[in-house]
Parts: structure tokens; sequence; C-alpha cells
């Protein structure tokens, strides 16, 4: 069932100028997410979590680093190699920099602990963007503080939009476009949420860190679970959102539109997900669909213009995460706590099993590179892991490294500018394979 968000929603408004023109077609787009690296939570801004760099087919272990505590989130990754991720310790840093090369940590910062929810995103000009409860920061490549804006909740993972500003949502459905430079609103603070009356000043004020541990399961003390998918060229944006009172998630699209007088508004929401959905959605390469696992063990591919579904396929288990998309529409769902490694192809209207391997316990989220090579994590004898390499038009295991030490199961995979592949463990260490 499709239904179009009421129009009575408040059409919000600009009070700040943006840097450039609106989003309105792709020779305007500004692009900075740079070519090269993992420099968003999915890779790039429709979440595809795939490279354009041609990966190894012969991986060895390079380097791990403990980290302290937890890791809820990938790591991302500069042009440069500078890698960044972030972890729920009790003392010391939670935002850790590590030079690619050796290792070597190049800087850790301080946040709240909310921090842990937020793959930081880098620019261009490896400017960092991260979320920490109650506020979106900016640091240099040094690790310096270039700004800090206060908003409602914890900013999930970023992204840039078509004109070049900073786009995220909270947990508590707050959508915010933000000024890279200055981190001044674009736009003003879109709540998906109606936030208390002035009527009721008593109301007590909703923590900003309220559900986060909610986040992993999409569930509804999470009413914003995962990362927007974003259209570039038109400023459609694409999101999960858990309404107060729903039996479950929908899959909702807004539009951005930037220039001289920017708003953000609805576009469309969906209920057709059976289960609703924990996972990110991701655009098809030509921005045509939208796809999205739900909670009743299904791959969706939903029309991004009008939020009808076009087809769904039954993969057998619920994914615990995002699914890769390549730019030929080769998907391959992310594992969960019973999760095999398979690939699904797009075929239009439909969807065909492209192959399986049953034999394989898919327990972190798969990557896909140029050159036909994948690389995902799975189960290794009784509890340990080790990373999987394989070729993506078969499935077939082309190499296998373990992860030393590495138990329970790991929270994305992130490919560098040379083909290094990254993986941080769930308990909090950080593995590289070069």
């Amino acid at each position: 069932m499709r239904r179009v968000l009421r129009s009575s929603v408040m059409v919000m408004t600009a009070v700040a100028a943006v840097l450039v023109a609106g989003c309105g077609s792709e020779s305007s787009i500004v692009d900075r997410y740079s070519s090269a690296g993992w420099p968003a939570m999915h890779a790039d801004a429709r979440n595809s979590d795939t490279s354009a760099v041609t990966g190894s087919r012969d991986l060895d272990f390079a380097w791990s680093r403990p980290l302290g505590g937890p890791v809820a989130a990938y790591a991302s990754v500069a042009a440069n190699g500078q890698s960044f991720v972030t972890a729920r310790t009790e003392n010391g840093c939670n935002l850790f920099s590590f030079q690619m090369d050796s290792g070597r940590k190049k800087w850790c910062n301080r946040l709240n602990d909310g921090a842990v929810a937020s793959t930081p995103i880098v620019d261009t000009s490896t400017n960092v963007y991260v979320g920490e409860s109650g506020a979106m920061l900016s640091f240099t490549e040094n690790g310096q503080l270039r700004w800090r804006t206060l908003v409602v909740g914890t900013p999930l993972s970023a992204q840039f939009t078509g004109d070049g500003n900073l786009l995220f949502i909270t947990q508590l459905g707050q959508i915010n476009v933000l000024n890279p430079q200055t981190g001044a609103k674009v736009v003003s603070s879109f709540d998906l949420i109606p936030p208390p009356s002035i009527e009721a000043p008593n109301s007590p004020l909703i923590p900003d860190d309220r559900g986060l541990r909610e986040c992993f399961l999409g569930t509804a003390g999470c009413p914003v679970a995962n990362t927007p998918a974003i259209d570039l060229a038109t400023g459609k944006f694409f999101f999960t959102f858990f309404r107060p009172g729903a039996q479950a998630a929908e899959l909702v699209a807004m539009k951005y539109t930037g220039g001289e007088h920017p708003s953000i508004t609805p576009e469309w929401s969906t209920d057709a997900l059976p289960g609703g959905t924990a996972s990110s959605p991701d655009l098809s390469k030509d921005t045509k669909k939208v796809y999205v696992t739900d909670n009743n063990g299904k791959l969706w591919a939903i029309d991004a213009e009008t939020g009808d579904s076009l087809w769904s396929y039954d993969i057998g288990f619920n994914s615990a995460g995002s699914a890769s998309t390549s730019d030929d529409g080769l998907i391959i769902p992310s594992g969960g706590g019973n999760g095999h490694l398979l690939a699904v192809q797009d075929k239009g209207d439909h969807a065909e099993l492209a192959w399986e391997r049953k034999d394989l316990l898919q327990l972190g989220v798969p990557a896909q590179s140029a050159g036909d090579t994948g690389y995902a994590v799975v189960r290794e004898g009784t509890n340990g892991l080790s990373l999987i390499t394989f070729d993506t038009s078969s499935g077939e295991t082309l190499d296998q490294d373990t992860l030393p030490g590495a138990v329970g199961f790991t929270v994305g995979t992130s490919i560098g500018p040379d083909g290094e592949v990254l993986t941080p463990s769930a308990i909090g260490e950080l593995f590289v394979f070069k």
C-alpha cells in the first residue's frame, strides 16, 4: 500500500544561503565524494556498498587496532588512505583516525557517547563530519574542530547533497542540511515527529541519545535507524521511518531543493514491506529503483518516482544490514543471524538468483569492487571469523583470510583507494587487509 504524505505538512524554507545553485540537473552537481576510498558509510550517495577500485583477489592480513569499546558503524576511508572509525568507550577517545600504510594512529578525539552510531563522512579535502548526541561536528584531516552545530537527537551517518551541502537525519527524526564550511543550517530543521508544543511547556525533554541501542534492530524506539540514500541530480532522498504508533517502519521519500529558496518537501511513503525494515535503502545506478530488505526475509525493488512495488524476492533470511548493489544490478544482501552468502540479479520486472553459497554463514556486510570481486566476513571454525574474497559473477571463493582473535560478527566492510579492505568487529577492533 502506498500513501502520499499529507499536503498539510509545512514546507520548510531557507534561513541561510546555500553555497551554489540547486540540485536541478547533473551538470550542476557539486561532488564532494572522493572518487577513491570509502567516503561515506555505504560508500556513496546511493548507498551502493561498492567501490570503483579494482579489488585484489589475493589479500593478506596487514594490521589490526583495538578501539577500547564496541563498534556499531563502518570505517570510512579518505582518498589519501586515512581511515576514520568511532567506538563506544568508557574513557579516552571514541573517534579515531589511522594511517593506512602503518596502522599508526594519526589522531583521536573524545565526543559524547552517541558518536558510536555515526560513521564519519569525508569530503575531497579530507574534512571529516561526524555526529554525537545533540550535535553534528566537523574536523580537519588533522583532528582540529572546525565547527559544532546543535541538533535534536543523534545524527546518524550523513550524506552530501547535489549542491554540496551536508544532509543527515537523527534517530529522533530531525532532518538537517548544513553548510559544510560553517555548519550553519541551510534550511530550517524538518521534524518528522513534531516537538513538544509551547502550549505544554512542562513536557519532559527527550534525551538526545534515546533509542540508539534499538537502531541496530530498527524497532520503534529508534524512529529513523539508517543512512539516507540520495539522488544527487534531483535532490530526492530515501530513508526508513518508524512512525509513532505504527506497527512497522515505512520507506519514505522526500526532496531537498537548493538554490535561493531551499526547502525539504515530502514525496511519498510506503508501508508495503512486511514486518517493516531495518536496513538502509540503496538506489540503482540509474536512480529509478530503491532496493531495501524487509523483516520477513525478502528483498524489494520500489519505484523511486512513485513508491510502488516493482518486485520482491525471497532471500530466505532477515538481512541485518544493507545490501551491496553493483552498477549492473547484482545485489548481494548482508547476512543475519542465519544468513548465507548469495547474489540476486535485477531483471527489470523481476529478480533471479544469480548464485548462492549455503556453506558460508555470513557474519558481516558484503562489499563489491570493480573487476568482479567481492568481500564478506563469514564464520570460520566454531567461533572465529574470516574474510572471504569471492568472484561476484559466480560466488567462487578466491581467497580466505582469518581475522586474528575475532569473534561474534563485524559491522561493515570498506574498501580503500588501493584496494585495502577494512572491517571493524562489533566487540571493538579494526582489521585491515592488503
